[in-house]
C-alpha cells in the first residue's frame, strides 16, 4: 500500500514506539502514533499489568500524551502490531473523542514489514457514542 510521506513517518514512529511496549503477559507488543491537526506526532506503546484490567493500549497512551501536551485534535493514527490488528473498541471511542472529522481521520494498520490496511475512524466506529469532534480547549 502506498503512503504519502507524512503517513509513512507516522507508521515509522509507531514502529519505534512498539519497541518500548511492556507486554510480559500477552507478549503482544503494540506501538501507536497519532498526528494532530497541527502536524505534531505523539507515540505510545501498550503497557500491561498483573491486574490485567489496569493495562492500557498503545493508542490510548499516544492520545493521552497528545492531550497532556495540549493537543485536542487528532487527524491520523498508525498502529503497529505483529498481525496488523485493528484498535479495540475502547481505543476507537477515545480516538473519536479527539477527531474533529471522523470521516477523514485516517487509521493506518501495519506490521513490522508492511502496511496492511487503511480505514477512516468513522468506518471503524459508525454511529459513535457521545461527543464527536475535536475536544474543547481546557478551561484551566
Amino acid at each position: 500500500m502506498n503512503l504519502i510521506p507524512e503517513e509513512q513517518a507516522l507508521v515509522e514512529a509507531a514502529r519505534a514506539a512498539r519497541v518500548h511496549a511492556y507486554a510480559p503477559y500477552s507478549r503482544y507488543m503494540v506501538g501507536a502514533a497519532v498526528r494532530t491537526t497541527e502536524g505534531q506526532i505523539f507515540t505510545g506503546c501498550n503497557i500491561e499489568n498483573a491486574s490485567y484490567g489496569l493495562s492500557i493500549c498503545a493508542e490510548r497512551v499516544a492520545v493521552f500524551c497528545a492531550v497532556a501536551a495540549g493537543a485536542r485534535a487528532i487527524e491520523a493514527v498508525a498502529i503497529v502490531t505483529e498481525d496488523g490488528a485493528t484498535p479495540c473498541g475502547a481505543c476507537r471511542q477515545v480516538l473519536m473523542e479527539f477527531a474533529p472529522d471522523p470521516a477523514r481521520c485516517c487509521v493506518i494498520l501495519a506490521t513490522l514489514d508492511e502496511v496492511v490496511a487503511r480505514y477512516t475512524l468513522a468506518t471503524l466506529l459508525p454511529q459513535a457514542f457521545g461527543f464527536t469532534g475535536a475536544a474543547p480547549e481546557s478551561s484551566v
